[in-house]
């Protein structure tokens, strides 16, 4: 799956933390800028794709 989101990210006292813009119920942090970034694909993917078996297939939809 090749999605495109915006993180809104800070510096805290000790870790960097951000969330998803367009899924802001997505929270993580992480050591640095790239573990924040790991973390939240992770999340994202574990949102989405939870009881999805491997092998899954993606298609655009209209609403």
């Amino acid at each position: 799956m090749n999605a495109q989101l915006k993180m809104v990210f800070w510096q805290g006292d000790r870790y960097w933390l951000g969330k998803l813009v367009d899924h802001p119920e997505i929270m993580c942090q992480g050591e640095n800028i790239e573990e924040l970034e790991a973390n939240l694909r992770d999340a994202y993917r574990e949102l989405l794709l939870e009881d999805v078996p491997p092998g899954y297939q993606v298609r655009d939809i209209a609403l």
